[in-house]
């Protein structure tokens, strides 16, 4: 088996091409999206159709050691080599963090065009007999020749080289830290995680594990839905246009929306934008939670703090109204367009990837329900990527958009919010000591569990993205992990009682 699994373990390609594009860029992206689908999709779970949708009619294969292989001989041999019977032998293939490099192929005719790309790494492999623990199956240097073809991205020729049995190839700049992560997502029986690591004022790292779906896993671009991550973004819409001058913190609701069910209650008049994004409208979270399934206040705005939905979403209604657009629109207009986010939407669309979709599960495995809103909820079911979401934070944190009076009231505690934390405008706010603080939302809903951190002061964020009900026990390790001393200090604050 071991001379099957080196068989596909390594590739690499000798050219003379430009510098490499930066991992910012949408290039870059896009290669390590096929990458996680051919590999963490594809190979890892023996999925064939990955391959047979990604590799090129006129695909290659160059082996430094079995020679050369075909499309048709390449599958043959995927089938009936290492993936012929993976209830009794299973290969994992895991790239090293950061070894990455790709290089872009410009079409001559067309200046700043690509026609192609060559991806560069190291990937080392991992192999499991029935009944046996994982062990290293070998490692190597890997290339592929990508190009494009009628506008889709195909693996046209890969080339292996400098194989390793068993040892790994090693690099201190590489480390293998991901086995620890992956045990906590078997541990607490949680599917699918998505780590998004910001460093520096950048998104630096996009890490996702487990499975979007019973036996799928969860590819680098996986689509999950964020709950009530869904308010920060609602709420940036707002402060956007506050910033431009279009709309107005302290201006009544009213002129431009009044629900039914309070119509005749003076307090209506209250209701204000700031009021809404710092969680002090009066309003239960839902109102559903009523008796009566009315809307109604339990105090007046302006007063004390409680958490509610209700309130974004009657901000939403005046938004609306005002600019005679869907909040769906607005977003698009001020952020997702902007910022290019093309996996962010508030609505279900039938364009959305569904083989990248993460199903909800709860505490037992079973899955729930997908939700597909047809009018946008201002407070919950964005649907979003680690990345969209990660560049999203990014922006918030360098106040694009954002005038700095705006970005001061956003991040300035508005009132006081629970275990003595604050609520800001869209975020609550942990003081963490010595001027430093962060701004932070959570998520959860049934097969949901996210939380966000980003911290001004120094530059940082952490994204932690959970398909599951069980993804809340994460948080802390995670915490800890990413955010050192200040993620010790905000598990602490949350341990107050």
């Amino acid at each position: 088996m071991k001379k099957i699994l080196i068989t596909f373990c390594s590739l690499l390609l000798t050219c003379s091409v430009f510098a490499q594009v930066d991992k910012n860029t949408a290039l870059y992206k896009t290669i390590l999206s096929r990458d996680s689908l051919l590999f963490d999709v594809g190979f890892n779970h023996c999925d064939i159709t990955q391959f047979e949708q990604l590799l090129s009619d006129k695909f290659e294969f160059y082996h430094d050691k079995n020679g050369i292989a075909d499309r048709k001989k390449f599958l043959l041999d995927l089938r009936t080599g290492l993936c012929k019977d993976t209830e009794q032998y299973q290969a994992r293939r895991k790239l090293l963090a950061g070894s990455t490099e790709i290089f872009a192929l410009y079409n001559p005719g067309n200046p700043g065009a690509v026609y192609g790309a060559i991806q560069n790494g190291v990937h080392q492999f991992y192999e499991q007999q029935k009944g046996q623990p994982e062990s290293i199956g070998g490692s190597a240097r890997f290339s592929h020749l990508w190009l494009l073809e009628n506008g889709v991205w195909k693996l046209a020729k890969s080339y292996s080289f400098e194989h390793v049995r068993e040892a790994v190839i090693t690099d201190d700049a590489l480390p293998d830290q991901d086995s620890e992560i992956e045990k906590w997502l078997q541990d607490n029986k949680v599917p699918a995680l998505g780590i998004g690591i910001i460093e520096h004022g950048k998104l630096q790292q996009i890490k996702v594990f487990g499975a979007r779906a019973t036996g799928n896993a969860a590819p680098y671009n996986t689509i999950f839905n964020v709950a009530s991550l869904t308010k920060p973004v609602t709420a940036l819409v707002a402060l956007k246009l506050v910033s431009s001058g279009k709309w107005s913190l302290d201006e009544p609701l009213t002129r431009y929306w009044t629900d039914p069910d309070i119509a005749t209650d003076p307090r209506a008049k209250l209701l204000t934008t700031r009021f809404v994004l710092s969680h002090q409208t009066g309003f239960s979270n839902w109102r559903w939670n009523n008796e009566d399934k009315k809307l109604k206040f339990a105090f007046d705005p302006g007063t004390r703090y409680q958490y509610s939905g209700e309130g974004f979403e009657y901000l939403r209604r005046a938004l609306e109204k005002k600019f005679g657009k869907s909040l769906q629109q607005l977003a698009s207009e001020q952020i997702f367009t902007p910022l290019k986010l093309k996996d962010t939407r508030y609505t279900w669309s039938e364009s959305i990837d569904t083989a990248r979709l993460a199903i909800g599960y709860d505490a037992n495995g079973k899955a729930y329900n997908i939700t597909k809103n047809n009018t946008p909820n201002a407070a919950d079911d964005l649907t979003t990527s680690i990345e969209d979401y990660g560049t999203f934070l990014v922006s918030v944190l360098n106040g694009s958009g954002l005038s700095s009076t705006v970005f001061k009231e956003m991040s300035t505690p508005q009132v006081a919010s629970e275990k003595g934390k604050h609520f800001g405008l869209g975020f609550e706010i942990y003081d963490l000591g010595n001027g430093n603080y962060a701004l932070s939302h959570g998520g959860s809903d049934d097969g949901v569990r996210t939380i966000v951190f980003l911290l001004p002061k120094i530059q940082k964020g952490l994204l932690i993205f959970t398909n599951g009900d069980n993804g809340a026990q994460l948080y802390a390790p995670l915490i800890r992990k990413y955010l050192g001393a200040d993620g010790q200090r905000i598990i602490d604050i949350e341990m107050k009682q």
